[in-house]
Formats: structure tokens, sequence, C-alpha cells
């Protein structure tokens, strides 16, 4: 997803150009902070006694075959090393592979630094950055690629977490860099791929720095700074929940240069980028998707205590053993683009025990391909896609069942429903969250009653579970949301089923979901209207969800699900 006009009139492009309604992002998005460089304003919503029993609370503070499935089955739409502040090492553990890396467990109880919120951004090239590793296991060295147009500029490497409500722990900081501006975007002609090509700025090690979701602050010396995601990944999820970080997704939106897989340089989906390369900064603040989408969840997952592992969902396709013994794994608010690879290990998880979580809509939407990039050292450096033009892709001549288009499309047709239990259906819509089955063990503590309502909870993308397309059974279907998307009726269904591992798979039916975790906040540079008891409301019903995913397999520890999706939709 992304934000402003101009996103929904690249949408409309492809629309038009692959027969299926569009699918990434908001036209009305959020923006990814609120720049104040406050700290975060804790909201009270409704207590007990009042609308609807929701107590009050702080902000995260307490069957198709080889057919193609398209819009015609839709009904809606080496250097310093630096010095710290605050950044002692957590203790260490021994991962599977024999590799220390310290306790995110020990992290969970510390104190956070506040300042680590961008205070401006200004111009477009008056800092920015890109890492040449998606992630690293703690220890690792990574390269950070730094263009400013300041004389000097400083890095501060913040890990998120809860930390009593700061959000982020100060863990690493250079000393001062000398600035330059580095060269111009250049493009590959025969795909335009974009790519900085830059010279490596500085060399990071990552001594003592704790897995999880880190931003690194690029902080110039005339006042502007920029964002720049780094995971550092865990060697195992044995006994945790899993985060995987939807980098893949972050990139294909990624238009930096002018160019991603949605547009090119004149704006049109005619002359987009056919794959996109990890070598370049994200545009924007630098971390726009990993902000809106991801952070809240990694906010309350940590103010739980839950065991906790991290990875990347390129990660999951080099390195799948990281899932062996997960209790869960997290797909994370806009998590579009998968490769077959790392759909078929979390489906092996899930077959293994592991629950499954999909807390946005549109997940494991696009089948993409990882390769190497022009001349990269390391691997997985560039995301190819070719969409509507996958029979361009010269792959295709051997690898016939490797079309680089919507995993529902022919040929090698294998709709996400499948894994996920819903359908993705199109965007834009806003519409209520209207709960079905109010006694369902996630609702717990919600106080809601059937028929309840959320404003604004649905949208802007949405999933529904669709009959006579391949979906799991039993799935109860424990939300049931009218919404009209460009001018059709149709719903959104959170739904849920388990398989015989006794694993748990939920799926949330909408793209808001992690944004309502920060509804009636200044976290978020818009919430959509959804307001602080929605917010209380989301963030029980996630309470509940990870800490009864974090046991196991779901079906040992509650009821089955009621097979109701023939009666919800008449069939």
């Amino acid at each position: 997803m992304g934000t402003g006009a101009q996103h929904g009139d690249r949408h409309r492009s492809e629309a038009k150009n692959s027969g299926r309604g569009p699918g990434p992002d908001s036209g009305s998005g959020p923006g990814p902070d609120s720049g104040s460089g406050s700290g975060p304003k804790r909201t009270s919503a409704p207590g007990p006694g009042g609308p609807h029993g929701l107590d009050r609370r702080r902000f995260i503070g307490a069957a198709v075959g080889t057919a193609g499935i398209t819009a015609g089955l839709m009904t809606g739409c080496a250097a310093p090393s630096g010095t710290g502040a605050d950044v002692s090492p957590a203790p260490s553990a021994t991962g599977s592979a024999g590799v220390d890396e310290p306790a995110v467990g020990a992290e969970q109880g510390r104190s956070g630094n506040h300042d680590w919120r961008i205070r401006s951004v200004g111009p477009s090239d008056a800092i920015e950055g890109h890492t040449d590793k998606v992630s690293v296991l703690s220890g690792e060295e990574f390269g950070l690629y730094v263009s400013t147009t300041a004389p000097g500029f400083r890095v501060s490497a913040y890990r998120v977490g809860w930390y009593g409500g700061a959000q982020a722990r100060l863990v690493w900081r250079s000393d001062r860099m000398r600035g330059q501006r580095q060269s111009s975007p250049r493009l590959v002609p025969h795909t335009r791929t974009v790519r900085a090509d830059w010279r490596r700025s500085l060399g990071v090690r990552t001594d003592g720095w704790p897995p999880g979701a880190y931003l690194l602050r690029l902080d110039a010396e005339h006042g502007h700074q920029r964002y720049v995601p780094l995971i550092v990944r865990s060697v195992s999820a044995s006994g945790k929940t899993l985060l995987v970080h939807a980098t893949a997704t972050w990139q294909a939106y990624n238009a930096w240069g002018g160019y991603n897989l949605y547009q090119g340089g004149d704006g049109t989906y005619g002359t987009r980028s056919l794959a996109v390369s990890f070598d370049r900064p994200y545009d924007k603040n630098g971390a726009e998707k990993f902000m809106v989408y991801e952070r809240a969840v990694v906010v309350l997952a940590e103010r739980l205590g839950i065991p906790l592992a991290y990875t990347t969902g390129v990660d999951v396709h080099l390195s799948p053993a990281v899932l062996r013994g997960a209790t869960a794994v997290l797909s994370l608010g806009h998590d579009e683009y998968w490769t077959p690879e790392q759909r078929r290990h979390i489906t092996q998880a899930r077959d293994a025990g592991a629950n499954l979580a999909f807390l946005g809509a549109n997940s494991c939407y696009r089948r993409v391909r990882l390769e190497r990039g022009e001349g990269a050292p390391g691997t997985a450096r560039t995301v190819v896609c070719y969409k509507t033009a996958y029979r361009e892709d010269p792959y295709l001549a051997e690898h016939h069942r490797m079309p680089t288009i919507d995993f529902r499309q022919r040929p090698a047709a294998d709709p996400e429903s499948s894994l996920t239990g819903v359908f993705y259906e199109g965007y834009p819509t806003d519409a209520p969250y209207v709960v079905h089955s109010a006694d369902h063990w996630l609702f717990a503590g919600t106080g809601v009653k059937r028929g309840d309502s959320f404003n604004h909870l649905v949208g802007v993308e949405y999933d529904r579970v669709t009959p006579g397309v391949p979906t799991p059974s039993p799935l109860e279907i424990v939300a049931h949301s009218p919404l009209l998307c460009k001018g059709r009726h149709s719903h959104s269904d959170s739904s849920y089923y388990t398989v015989p591992s006794g694993a748990g798979v939920f799926s949330s039916g909408t793209m808001r979901w992690v944004e309502a975790l920060m509804a009636g906040t200044r976290e978020i540079g818009r919430d959509h209207g959804m307001d602080a008891r929605t917010a209380a409301f989301v963030t029980r019903t996630t309470e509940n969800l990870l800490r009864g995913f974090a046991k196991g397999p779901a079906a040992k520890e509650h009821p089955a699900p009621r097979d109701n999706a023939g009666s919800v939709y008449g069939t």
C-alpha cells in the first residue's frame, strides 16, 4: 500500500491492464509518523459499562483447478565502529545453528529512548541510505550506503519494542561520518530496475544486537533525517512466535528513483519496473511500510512478554530452518509479495503445528522470484514480478510453472485462499467491521455482541471467504462486514480454521488491522477515522491471538471452528 492520489492512479492503470481490481494501497492511506519527535500520546477508550463494554486502555498498553481466478468472481471490488549510549548488550543465548545471539526476552524489561522519531525529513536528497543486506544475524557486519547534502552525519540504531512505552531503545551510535552527495539513480534498461550503485559509507558490526526490528536513523548535520530499516534475524524460532517482516512488499512499492512495480518514470503502469532492487534507499521517510503496517505489532508482542523471534519473508525463502518448532508465524499488515518457496515453507510449518496469523489483507497474493543483484555480492537482492507481462520474462522459457504473476492466475494457478482461508477481492473501501461470532475465544474480554461494529476498520483493501475457490474446511467466519466497493456490494470476513496438526490460522480480512492498534493516537499521520474504542477492541483481540497462539497448536487449547461459511453466504 502507499498514499496519495498518484497511488490510486497507478492502480487504476494496473487494473485496466490486468483485468482485476487494483490491489495494493490506499489513496488516502496514513502517513508513516507524526514527525513531531514527541513521545506517544496515550489515549483512553470506553471502559467497563461504557459503549460495548470495552475496557479503557492505553495505546498498546494494556475449488478451482487450473483456471485463473480473476475479477470475474468478484462481487466487490570499513569505517569507525562508533560509540553508544545505553547500549549494553543483553545476555546471550545459543541458537540451533550454534550462533550466539542476545536473548530477546531480556530486552522486554529494558528502558528505552523516546528520541527515536524523525523530527525533519527535509528535501528528498537531504539524507538517504540503504544497507547491503536485508537482514543480518547478531554479530554480522552490514554495509551502509549514504548520500547527503550535509558535510557530515551520524547513524543511530534503534531497536523497536515496548520499552516501557518508549517503543525503541538506542543500541548503537556511530562517530561523525563525512557526508557526500552520491551518484544519481541508474536504470537497468531491460527490466527498468533502479539501482543506487553508491560507494559504501561505513561498515557496521552488530555485536550484542538482539534479534529484532531496527530503525537506523540517519542524522545529517543540517538537521534532516531518514530511516533505514534492518532486521536482525533469529537463528531459530523453536518455542517462539516468529514475526515475518514483508521486505519484498516494502521494495515492490518503493518508488525511489521514480520506478517501482506499479509505475515508471512517467507515472504509468506500462513503464513500471519488472524487477526492483534492494540496492537503493526506500522513499519517503525511509521506512514507511514498516512504520504503518508492522511496528505496532512488534511493540504489542514485546509488551506481552511472549517468546519472540524475528525474520523476513526473503529469509524464510532462503533459510526455512528458522521455522522449525515455531509456535506461531505472523504475517504482518501488508504482506503481498511471496515466493512459492516462502509459501511452501510456511504451509509446511502450519502442517507441523505452527499457528499462522495474517494481520492484513491481500497477503500471499503476488508470486515473485528472487535473484542476485547486478554485480551484488549477496543473495536475493532483486525482486522479480513481471505481472501482466509475465510472458516477456526470459526465465519462463525453461520454468513454465514459475510465472511472476498473481498466484491465482494461469499458468500455475494456486489461489492464496488455500493457505489464508480468505480471498483478496479489491479496493478501495471504507466500512465498519461487524462482529459475527461474538463468543469466539479471539474476542474474549472485549465485551462485544453479535452485530457490534467498529467504524472504518475495514479498508482500504479487503479479503473475504469466497465460495467456489479453494478454502480450508472447517472454517469459521468470525466477523462478516458488509461494504461497498466501486458501487458493488460485498463483504469483508475475518476467518479462523484449524488443520490436523492442531495449528490455528486467523486472517483479519482488512488492511487496517495493524493501523487500528494506533487509532486515536498521534502515532500515524492519519487513522482513517478509527477511534480509541476501535483500538481497544483490536488490541484486546490481538492480545488474545498472540497469547493463545504462543501456547502451541491452538486446537489443543480452544474449541474447533464452527463451519459456517455456507450458512453465512447461503450456499
